[in-house]
């Protein structure tokens, strides 16, 4: 590990005749080898000292002609050891347990002190910190710029160095020969990604503003068949850069509770250990823990001033054991400060490390790492408005081509090891290497569900067969061509038989790239015409699969009211980098019933069963700010956050247009947003309304989003009927409550469980205009029935239609059990009140 920031302080501040004194090493325990985080090294007699880190490193300068360092640990026998004055030495220390033998002798315990806030000198140092927080922030300068370089890296763990003996693997013998041995004791470190960027970042008070402008980007990584874009984006949001100073700290997709939050002293224990003194000023070292070990909170110390600001000059952030965070073994972070010209501290360094393993106690597994240092601080120097106008992230043309010259500078102290530096022309030899390549193809097959073939991909794998009522057994084949094969041109297509219903479906669209980038990938900017026919469950969108996936032929109760579609489309969407897009379309098409559902036309008997054909014109606005996405082949997978996301829907029925029957409009505004509510957990909302204008059959009515598997779905009514309710206007909530674990984590035995509860609610309140009401107009086509005449379809004019839950999430870490009820309408026919729902998500 490289010197720490505090190591720089004190060899350029103390100014004394002759050779600074400079000591480092590993502390470690003498019978298991690993690494004493937090020892005390100091040299005898003075307040001069530090602390090892996490991987029990430590580093201490003085200019004075000390001869002896003293290393401390609690349950340990002090070591003292000889130093040779005015010279830079490595001294690793191994300390032996402090176990005494005693005779017998009867004790007599007195009560242990409790824990208390009420006049603790160390929750009363923190508060003074809690106090001055704003003061020390970036924020509280009207304007301040700075470099910020950081690198973010990934390792397989002790892979067996005999694996390159192998002979399906001996030509990659370069690759698993590059690793690092030294940075961390007892880990063999093998990179497989690597990434760096250096930003050029500009703060503005009033009117508030934050640009960032990237400068240079680099990045490697053994697994090319993910997007890449969207791993980088999941791999920073996993590993974001740390503010102390907020409330709370967004990490490994979890907010922890900075030591120093406004409500910290209610969740930490704080005890003031040490006080150190440096560039002849003193500062505490104050230690804190959690009070419930399974919390999201950290363990650690940091270091305050003592100058009348109670800044923070050092943090070390690591979490308990007990935690409850799936797949991370380890976790630890190292907060440097430095003094500005105007003797406030300011970060200059931040290094954060993660071990992650599928369990606690094995030796392999991903050990990732990021460091970030912040140069070039300039406060309060004002820049024209054409610095901070625009996207709050802007990347350079060219940043991703700057050559060796402009890294090595940079860089500045974070230099690459010889390790590093063979990162990137290592994993690119790889990648070109053919048998990568065709393992690569099959891991894309069974993860991704596609086989590439050069231009053109096959699948997806999970729709080749799948079964329902209607078709009964169904199979499936398509594909579609890759950039390989054109950036502009792209033609997606398949084909499906149904073997019940002896019909053929199929798929054929032809798009074309206005930006010369995939149709596939962030942003999009393309036209596309299709023409498509096939069978689909009015209301069925559900969120977590294809419509034809096999998982979907499981259903609950009887889902046999089918319609087959023909559609004729032509798209036009445009997304910008700011994520907002808008999307305008044609579409005709024409609905024919299948299955047990039927178009009865009183009015009209002789025109039972004939077909409805519909031409629209649609327009979609979706606006999503600082969005950050995770693309596959199929799915587009936000990555949440804060922000809301915003999505406005039009429509427009023409009626005698390419045979359209039907004049019409209909809107539909949805909000969607997470609330992070510290330590409390986080919800998942979305408010949503439509209206329609005009008269429609019922199928052109807004069929309420029902779901009919066993599988959770957010956007669906877990325990509504396909085709259930119909409205021509409504307004939903949905709420989706995780507590991550904030109660079940405070009952015994369940603690150790690692379980997280979640609360769930759902409600739409519609209604249905007389215009639109089957029962008062016979000209419109009567609403589906049951096979003995009952109605089967609805409208929600009563009562708002209301479901609810609990559920029961990490169980093996990646299975969710919801239990589900359903509040009202529970006399319609085939209702169920009770349900059990699944899930699966893989989520630190």
């Amino acid at each position: 590990m490289r010197y720490t920031l505090l190591l720089f302080i004190l060899f350029f501040s103390i100014t004394v005749k002759g050779q600074n004194t400079v000591v480092s090493g590993t502390i470690t325990d003498a019978k298991t080898n690993q690494p004493l985080p937090f020892a005390s090294v100091s040299f005898p007699g003075t307040s001069i000292g530090v602390n090892s880190d996490v991987n029990g490193k430590y580093s201490i300068t003085t200019g004075k002609t000390y001869t002896q360092l003293k290393f401390s640990s609690v349950g340990y026998k002090p070591v003292t050891r000889t130093i040779v004055a005015e010279k830079e030495q490595v001294i690793n220390v191994r300390m032996q347990a402090d176990v005494q033998t005693l005779a017998t002798v009867n004790i007599h315990a007195g009560k242990k002190k409790r824990y208390t806030n009420k006049n603790n000198p160390a929750v009363e140092l923190i508060r003074q910190v809690i106090a001055h927080k704003d003061e020390n922030r970036m924020q509280s300068y009207d304007y301040t710029e700075y470099k910020q370089y950081e690198k973010l890296q990934f390792s397989f763990i002790n892979v067996s160095p005999k694996i390159s003996d192998k002979k399906l693997l001996h030509n990659y013998k370069f690759f698993f020969d590059n690793r690092d041995t030294t940075s961390f004791p007892g880990k063999s470190l093998l990179p497989v990604y690597q990434e760096e960027k250096l930003t050029q970042s500009y703060y503005r008070k009033n009117p508030e503003k934050t640009k960032k402008i990237i400068e240079g980007e680099k990045k490697v990584n053994i697994v090319n068949f993910v997007d890449e874009e969207g791993v980088n984006n999941y791999l920073n949001r996993m590993y974001a850069e740390v503010d102390i100073y907020s409330n709370n700290i967004f990490l490994m997709t979890n907010q922890f509770l900075s030591p120093i939050a406004d409500g910290a002293p209610a969740f930490y224990k704080f005890f003031i250990t040490d006080t150190i003194e440096v560039d002849h000023k003193k500062m505490v070292e104050l230690s804190f823990t959690p009070r419930n070990g399974n919390d999201m909170l950290f363990e650690g110390l940091i270091f305050i001033t003592l100058d009348g600001r109670y800044a923070v000059e050092k943090a070390r952030l690591s979490i308990n054991k007990n935690i409850n965070l799936n797949w991370v073994r380890s976790m630890a972070v190292d907060l440097d400060y430095e003094k500005s010209t105007d003797s406030r501290y300011h970060l200059s360094k931040s290094d954060m490390k993660a071990d992650f393993g599928l369990n606690k106690k094995g030796e392999h597994g991903i050990f990732g790492e990021r460091t970030i240092t912040y140069e070039h601080f300039l406060i309060n120097t004002p820049r024209p408005d054409s610095t901070y106008n625009g996207e709050n992230i802007v990347t350079l043309n060219g940043a991703m081509q700057q050559g060796d010259q402009f890294w090595s500078d940079s860089r500045g102290k974070d230099t690459l090891t010889t390790v590093e530096a063979n990162v990137y022309k290592n994993i690119d030899s790889i990648q070109l290497m053919p048998s990568y390549k065709r393992t690569m193809d099959l891991i894309n097959l069974f993860a991704v569900g596609f086989k590439t073939f050069g231009p053109v991909e096959l699948g997806p794998l999970g729709s080749l067969y799948s079964f329902n009522p209607v078709e009964g057994s169904r199979i499936r084949a398509g594909g579609r061509t890759t950039t390989d094969f054109s950036t502009r041109y792209y033609i997606d297509a398949y084909g499906a038989y149904g073997f019940k219903d002896d019909k053929f479906k199929y798929l054929l669209s032809l798009a074309y790239s206005f930006n010369n980038k995939s149709i596939y990938k962030f942003p999009n900017d393309y036209i596309k015409a299709t023409v498509q026919y096939d069978a689909r469950i009015p209301g069925e969108e559900l969120s977590f699969s294809q419509p034809d996936d096999v998982f979907l032929s499981f259903t609950r109760g009887v889902a046999d009211k089918y319609l087959y579609n023909q559609y004729y489309k032509l798209d036009y969407v445009h997304e910008y980098a700011s994520h907002f897009s808008y999307a305008f379309g044609f579409k005709s098409w024409e609905q024919s019933p299948a299955g047990s559902l039927y178009f009865i036309n009183q009015l009209n008997p002789a025109l039972n069963n004939a077909p409805i054909t519909t031409t629209e014109l649609t327009m979609t606005l979706r606006y999503a700010p600082h969005e950050q996405l995770v693309q596959g082949k199929l799915y587009r997978i936000v990555i949440p956050s804060k922000y809301p996301i915003l999505t406005l829907d039009y429509h427009q029925g023409i009626k005698d247009f390419f045979n359209g029957g039907y004049n019409y409009q209909s809107l539909r505004l949805r909000v969607d947003k997470r609330f992070y509510l510290s330590q409390l957990g986080y919800a998942d909302v979305s408010a949503e309304g439509g209206y329609l204008f005009g008269q429609v059959p019922f199928p052109l009515l807004i069929i309420h989003q029902a779901n009919q598997t066993y599988n959770y779905d957010f956007d669906s009514y877990s325990l509504m009927n396909f085709l259930e309710f119909a409205s021509d206007h409504y307004a939903s909530l949905k709420v989706d409550y995780c507590l991550n674990g904030f109660l079940l984590n405070k009952i015994p035995l369940f603690k150790k469980l690692k379980l997280r509860e979640y609360i769930t609610f759902k409600g739409v309140y519609g209604g249905l205009r007389d215009e639109n009401n089957p029962a008062l107009h016979t000209s419109l086509l009567q609403f589906p029935e049951g096979p003995t005449g009952a109605a089967e379809t609805f409208t929600l004019s009563r009562q708002p239609y209301i479901e609810g839950g609990f559920g029961i999430g990490n169980i093996f870490k990646f299975i969710r059990i919801d239990f589900v009820e359903r509040f009202d309408y529970l006399n319609n026919p085939n209702t169920t009140r009770y349900g059990i729902r699944f899930s699966t998500w893989f989520d630190f």
